[in-house]
């Protein structure tokens, strides 16, 4: 490629312009350019300068006009360099300090897998909303004959770049969040499916004398998450007030290949106390004692460093995936195959709602952010207690009726 100088002049106090002629494929084109000095290298006080390019002299006259007064401002950026994979190396590596190590590992995943691919060879200052909304488009519809993703994972995805982006904005590398506009598939919400009356009963007659039927029990009837069921310690049972202190859960995460588990904050990040039904405070006791005989049978081999209510019978930590082959195989075998053992806290909050429990009061032993957020979860629950009482009221109103 050819470039002759033809002709330069300056831009009424905005820097210099030029006119180049390109020769490109024995072809030869007309490029006007603009320099204009943005400030002085604070080492060797040499100007630094920003050049811009354009089709026409008014063209660039204008790009530099806004440079101009941009610096005027005070609001003028430096152009950077930086690719998109570049800023999320160093915000993965910087500003991650304090997210759980399980979720850093799901952010790297997801860098890894579909943002860095995709989009990771784009400056991080060309990245534009309608690139970004391309991207999530073809996670959704699925590209060189891979299946689609869910909108559930391409929500997650766009929260890991969305949190990149505000990270560079404050950081001055960006004027705004070109995420910021995107528009996400729907998230289509599940149909619960809690255990009702019968299947419950059905479950307590399966699990009885299994060796996880504590650890079911306790779940199915406070509501908690079985990573916090799983990180339940004795210091936060409270036998004399009947309470349970959720300040923790247990978590999985890889290291260099080998799998760790670790005691952490929970889903929120906040501690609560969840008040239990005196027949699960029992069921707490007769847990305790069975530990103890435990202990004494393993000796010097029992192994509890962390107080775990739930452990095996050397005291080890109970893993997920076992607990979850023993959950899969009861609910098996009382004709429910589908249940999930996240579906033991929903059976709990369906059966709180339907035996008069107020919303807030579920709200703060489910742990959930806000009522609104309960609501929303379980408002078919409730659509049917304001039916019921419907009911009820005709029937008063029939009795009352009468002459």
């Amino acid at each position: 490629m050819d470039k002759t100088i033809v002709h330069r002049r300056a831009a009424s106090g905005n820097g210099n312009i030029r006119k180049k002629t390109v020769t490109s494929k024995g072809k030869q084109y007309t490029v006007w350019e603009g320099r204009i000095t943005t400030g002085r290298n604070p080492g060797t006080g040499r100007q630094l300068q920003r050049s811009v390019s354009g089709k026409s002299q008014k063209e660039v006259r204008e790009k530099l006009q806004a440079i101009a007064v941009e610096l005027n401002n005070g609001t003028y950026r430096e152009p950077t360099k930086m690719t998109l994979a570049q800023w999320l190396n160093i915000w993965a590596s910087t500003y991650l300090g304090g997210v759980k190590p399980r979720t850093v590992e799901i952010y790297s995943s997801d860098i890894r897998l579909y943002i860095k691919p995709a989009l990771g060879a784009v400056r991080l200052e060309a990245l534009r909303t309608h690139t970004i909304q391309q991207f999530y488009n073809q996670l959704t519809a699925g590209t060189n004959g891979k299946r689609g993703l869910s909108a559930k994972t391409v929500k997650n995805i766009h929260g890991v770049l969305h949190h990149a982006l505000n990270q560079a904005v404050a950081n001055g590398l960006l004027r705004s969040n070109p995420a910021d506009a995107c528009i996400l598939p729907r998230v289509e919400k599940k149909e619960l499916k809690p255990l009702d009356e019968d299947d419950i009963s059905r479950f307590l007659s399966a699990i009885e004398g299994s060796p996880y039927e504590d650890i079911f029990l306790v779940t199915l009837f406070t509501g908690l998450r079985e990573g916090e069921v799983l990180g339940l310690t004795w210091d936060c049972v409270n036998f004399e007030c009947g309470t349970l202190l959720i300040n923790k859960q247990i978590q999985l995460h890889q290291e260099k290949g080998m799998k760790a588990y670790a005691l952490v904050s929970p889903k929120n990040g906040k501690s609560r106390t969840v008040a239990a039904a005196p027949s699960v405070i029992e069921r707490l006791k007769h847990r305790r004692a069975a530990q103890a005989e435990q202990q004494l049978l393993a000796g010097p081999l029992w192994d509890n460093p962390d107080n775990l209510v739930f452990t095996d019978p050397s005291g080890k930590h109970l893993t997920k995936p076992t607990v979850y082959r023993a959950f899969k195989k009861a609910v098996a075998s009382i004709g429910r195959p589908d249940a999930r053992f996240h579906d033991l806290r929903h059976s709990y909050a369906v059966a709180a709602l339907r035996s008069g429990d107020d919303v807030k009061t579920v709200q703060s032993n489910l742990g959930h952010a806000t009522a609104a957020f309960t609501l929303d979860v379980y408002g078919h629950v409730t659509d049917k207690m304001k039916q019921e009482s419907a009911a009820r009221m005709e029937k008063f109103i029939q009795s009352v009726s009468k002459g």
